[in-house]
């Protein structure tokens, strides 16, 4: 199996992770704190399938290599795919949006659970709160771009694997 048909396998788990937890497991729990597992599987999927398309794009050479890091394959992703595949540049606000809630989560002193959300409090006391309803949205936008991307690769995929068997 290919790296890119690995991490879109990935990234198709992680969002049915985060899906599960906000829709099943929540609202049995009512634990705020589930809300930053399930923007860590969110942030995971996106980030797991931007990988998947930037190595299916690195098989064909038309993108160069790139570190294993988001910051780098946001770049090349923003830079080489999303003029070639005409995606929305929503999508990435989007990802930088959740990318942030997460990192600033994990560099937080100080969080806590107030009524049914998850407030994240930074140094210099600015808060940004998770709600099941911010979550939705957030899931919803994260599906769309996953399915975006799945139908870009399988399209090419199955495109390229016809040339092939003629061949």
């Amino acid at each position: 199996m290919e790296k890119y048909q690995e991490l879109k396998k990935k990234a198709l788990r992680c969002i049915a992770v985060a899906d599960h937890m906000l829709t099943m497991t929540y609202p049995l729990v009512e634990d705020p704190k589930l809300l930053v597992a399930v923007i860590e599987n969110i942030f995971l999927g996106i980030t797991n399938i931007m990988g998947a398309l930037l190595y299916y794009e690195r098989i064909y050479k038309r993108v160069p290599a790139f570190s294993d890091t988001f910051e780098s394959k946001f770049n090349i992703f923003k830079k080489k795919c999303i003029k070639r595949y005409d995606i929305n540049r929503n999508y990435l606000n989007f990802m930088l949006e959740v990318k942030e809630i997460v990192a600033e989560n994990k560099k937080s002193p100080l969080t806590f659970s107030r009524k049914d959300k998850f407030v994240i409090c930074s140094d210099n006391y600015r808060l940004k709160t998770l709600s099941v309803d911010d979550l939705k949205t957030h899931l919803e936008k994260a599906k769309l771009f996953i399915h975006e991307i799945c139908s870009i690769i399988d399209k090419n995929e199955r495109i390229f694997s016809e040339s092939k068997r003629r061949t």
